[in-house]
């Protein structure tokens, strides 16, 4: 799709884009989004692979031990107490629940410092989402109105950010940064709309002791931060039994890894000014401890310099944004590849896929992604811009919010949580709705690219022409 040269077409000459498919055009020197696009769009290229390893396997003579170790009971006791749960579900509500934290970090950032700080340039993206959820789960409750195929309404709401970004950074020569940025905030705002679905409607019976355990634990998680405790241990340990409550509560143990997120402090315990007098006072006695051709482990007074300047380094980052950068690497490379190894393998039948397909949940999913998801991102986006509400953003057109709103069909991750929570007594309507979200974001993948690809030829011939007049 052309070559990675600096003399690549770029939407506008004064804006800056992502250059190739890895973001070489970013400095070495790279700011907090740009870190979370370029570690969000490799995930992405690994959890597309991840899936399609998934399917194979799922449809391959390994499927029985596939199936197997699915099933597979791992647990744990201590005295009289124990709990076991089966491979998958531990996957599901255990271990992604460090999903959700990395999502309840990113929702915390974006709201005090990112694009949903300043209401005027959130307005865009928010609206754009709502209209992203609303749309499709009204149109699959149009095509599965009663039975219990109408419990999967929230599945065709969910963006997946990580896959949506994967097929863009192909096309990242032709898309302004800017559009990048409106679909990561609308992916944001779309995960948080998620969190609050998975809270209200696909929470069991409530056991209401350990949902007052699950209340107290917010409490003293909202104290730690407001006495200013920024040691990320103490989070995790409550974190932990905020999640053993929520477990046993009925609410969505994942849950817990949001409402942890919202309580890590975002204040550091230095300023800038008085981290930089610190920094050149260590600095000053690091050159005078320093003896030439002389080890750092020799010299006991320079390794005490070294390990006071990480400290120091720790104090001025916010703890908010330490564990977001240092959680995101092994959440979208281990959690999110394994949740799909686990999720995705869908065994299909293909001399009866179309009927397959036109099931009510299949079709609903289906059409609430591609279609719904079309309509309700770039339907909204047009009506706010027309009635005043929001503007777009810089070198952005409705035709590009077009391109975006087809990639927010992809809906891998969130919607294949949602299908398991809905469906957890009926197996088959899993199968059928991970059937749908599959050829959904398929089919959102290759139309967004395309969309894409073909407005940004013709960009591209426009500037040519207009050069050459």
């Amino acid at each position: 799709m052309g070559s990675n040269s600096p003399d690549d077409f770029t939407p506008d000459d004064d804006t800056p884009v992502i250059r190739a498919r890895w973001e070489k055009g970013f400095s070495k020197i790279l700011t907090p989004f740009e870190q979370f696009v370029k570690q969000t769009t490799a995930s992405g290229l690994i959890l597309m692979a991840t899936a399609l390893l998934a399917l194979v396997v799922a449809n391959s003579v390994l499927a029985s031990h596939y199936e197997h170790l699915l099933h597979v009971p791992i647990g744990f006791s201590v005295g009289s107490w124990g709990l076991e749960k089966t491979l998958h579900h531990w996957i599901n509500d255990g271990l992604m629940t460090l999903f959700f934290f990395v999502v309840g970090l990113e929702l915390k950032r974006e709201i005090l410092v990112g694009e949903l700080s300043d209401a005027k340039a959130a307005a865009l993206p928010i609206f754009a989402a709502i209209g992203g959820m609303v749309v499709p789960a009204l149109l699959y409750v149009w095509i599965s109105p009663d039975g219990n195929a109408l419990r999967g309404w929230g599945i065709p709401m969910a963006t997946d950010i990580a896959f949506a970004l994967g097929v863009i950074a192909i096309l990242a020569s032709r898309v302004p940064k800017s559009l990048i940025t409106f679909l990561v905030a609308l992916a944001i705002v779309d995960d948080l709309g998620a969190v609050v679905v998975i809270a209200l409607f696909y929470t069991q019976q409530l056991v209401w002791e350990f949902l007052f355990a699950a209340a107290v634990l917010t409490i003293l998680l909202v104290v730690m931060n407001l006495i200013g405790l920024r040691n990320p241990t103490g989070y995790f340990l409550v974190g932990i039994l905020l999640w053993l409550a929520l477990l046993q509560s009925g609410v969505h143990a994942t849950l817990a890894g949001v409402i942890t997120a919202f309580t890590i402090p975002s204040l550091p315990r230095f300023d800038p000014e008085t981290f930089s007098q610190r920094m050149r006072r260590l600095l000053d006695r690091f050159d005078d401890s320093h003896k030439p051709g002389e080890s750092i482990l020799q010299n006991q007074q320079l390794s005490g310099v070294v390990q006071t300047l990480e400290n120091g380094i720790h104090s001025v980052e916010t703890p908010l944004q330490r564990l977001e950068h240092n959680m995101h690497f092994p959440v979208a490379f281990l959690v999110l590849p394994v949740f799909a190894l686990f999720n995705a393998g869908v065994h299909i039948d293909f001399g009866n896929l179309g009927q397959a397909l036109s099931h009510p949940v299949t079709a609903g999913v289906i059409l609430g992604l591609v279609v719904g998801k079309f309509i309700g991102i770039a339907g909204t986006s047009w009506l706010v811009t027309r009635l005043g509400w929001a503007t777009l953003p810089r070198s952005v057109s409705l035709s590009h919010i077009g391109g975006a709103a087809l990639l927010g069909g992809i809906g891998f991750t969130m919607s294949i949580f949602i299908a398991e929570l809905a469906f957890a007594n009926y197996p088959e309507l899993i199968l059928q709705s991970k059937l749908g979200i599959l050829t959904a974001s398929l089919i959102a993948g290759v139309a967004g690219s395309v969309w894409l690809y073909m407005l940004g030829e013709k960009k591209a011939r426009e500037r040519k022409a207009a050069r050459a007049a």
